[in-house]
């Protein structure tokens, strides 16, 4: 299956990466793929992390139902396959919707029959979970290849967290351009992992909320503010290289090259925002609505001046206002690489927005970098009265394959 999918894609998997790098300090803009193009499946870094951040994602989180790590690789292998060849804008399967006899079931869902790859990207992540289980067993024997960063997130203040659409043993992160593609990868792995594992929560989002590229402009979320104006960028290779990416010596092997990611569904009580004057706004955010520059500049980019106070000799930009307490440069240098989306889900039974942001970030440690940051967020950020965190997540997720004979979760689980 792994040669057929390396068949279906030798192409761009030839390319070795999503995006070329370049390493100077003020990094040129990168022309952004057409939305209907392939992005590389093999490379040394999995796609969908660095990635310039397309419009759509489907993330899904699943438990692991057999105890047989024989069971578990052999899914892992035909997941990479489909994952190969789906990212390529191919079928599922090597037959695919149509092309079997008509007395089997087709080894692809076919709704995105007629449609391209739409810059589909397939990101795994393995969970706490994996090495041990809720009642503490070893199940496949590899509790100890279990990094030290993938310990529990600690509970934060003012945390909702609800187990049903928390955690999870394997994650997926699927983005495209096209939602049905998205859907269409998810709902396939889940078919192909029947018996093995079961979905245990996912979770639809549009409209990213920051800019993995500087290919890209600065896009808003549904409070109507620009959103990871400081994020990380592609282009940054030494900054990436300090913030992002596992090294060796940092953890197990299998991890060197890969990157953490910390998942958290944050709703937004819109209604009450909605309510709040756009002066005070711009004072909990630390920046202006209009152009995103903060309130001690005039453009987006402008650094923040932390110590600039008014003629009443208050800081201009709050001691409590969301950027001051979420920059590095109050949190000791850390950084991430934020990647979320915005959500709605409907309405709840007293007719509010259940929406939101679906906040995903990726980083070297999430205890080094997103704890100490959620930490001063949750004590001290005004933001909290309009919002409330109900799901977290925490997965590790290992470096990119190189070839077409390999495949997800081998280094670990072999």
């Amino acid at each position: 299956m792994i040669g057929l999918a390396g068949a279906g894609v030798a192409g761009i998997a030839a390319t070795g990466g999503a995006l070329a790098l370049t390493s100077g300090k003020n990094p040129e803009p990168k022309p952004v793929a057409g939305i209907g193009d392939a992005v590389p499946f093999y490379g040394a870094r999995q796609a969908g992390i660095i990635t310039p951040a397309q419009d759509r994602l489907h993330f899904v989180a699943f438990d692991v139902i057999t105890g047989k790590k024989a069971e578990l690789l052999a899914m892992l292998e035909a997941w990479t396959a489909a994952a190969a060849r789906m990212t390529a804008g191919l079928d599922a399967g090597t037959i695919g919707a149509v092309g079997g006899i008509p007395e089997a079931p087709p080894d692809d869902t076919g709704e995105a029959i007629g449609l391209p790859a739409s810059g589909l990207t397939l990101t795994i992540g393995f969970g706490p979970g994996l090495f041990r289980d809720a009642g503490g067993k070893d199940r496949f024997g590899i509790a100890d290849r279990k990094p030290q960063a993938l310990a529990d997130l600690p509970h934060f203040p003012g945390d909702a967290i609800d187990p049903r659409i928390s955690g999870g043993d394997i994650c997926i992160q699927a983005c495209a351009h096209d939602p049905q593609v998205a859907v269409h990868a998810v709902r396939n792995l889940a078919r192909i992992g029947m018996g093995v594992v079961s979905v245990r929560w996912s979770q639809l989002g549009f409209g990213r909320t920051s800019s993995t590229s500087v290919s890209q402009d600065t896009p808003r979320n549904l409070f109507g503010f620009k959103d990871g104006t400081a994020n990380l960028k592609a282009e940054e290779t030494a900054l990436l290289d300090d913030h992002l990416w596992v090294k060796p010596g940092d953890g197990p092997e299998w991890m060197a090259g890969g990157s953490y990611l910390v998942s958290r569904k944050i709703r937004m009580i819109v209604e009450t925002w909605d309510r709040t004057s756009l002066v005070e706004q711009e004072t909990i955010v630390g920046r202006t609505k209009g152009t995103g520059a903060p309130l001690t500049g005039k453009a987006e980019f402008d650094e923040p001046d932390f110590a600039a106070v008014d003629g009443e000799g208050e800081p201009v930009i709050a001691l409590e206002a969301h950027v001051r307490l979420a920059h590095h440069s109050q949190n000791s240098g850390a950084r991430m690489l934020r990647r979320g989306y915005n959500y709605v889900d409907g309405s709840d039974g007293l007719g509010r927005l259940d929406a939101g942001l679906f906040f995903i970030s990726y980083q070297r440690d999430p205890h080094r970098q997103f704890v100490p940051v959620q930490t001063a967020l949750a004590r001290k950020d005004v933001m909290n009265e309009y919002i409330r965190h109900v799901s977290s997540g925490l997965f590790a997720c290992p470096p990119g394959l190189v070839a077409a004979d390999d495949h997800w979760g081998r280094a670990l689980l072999s």
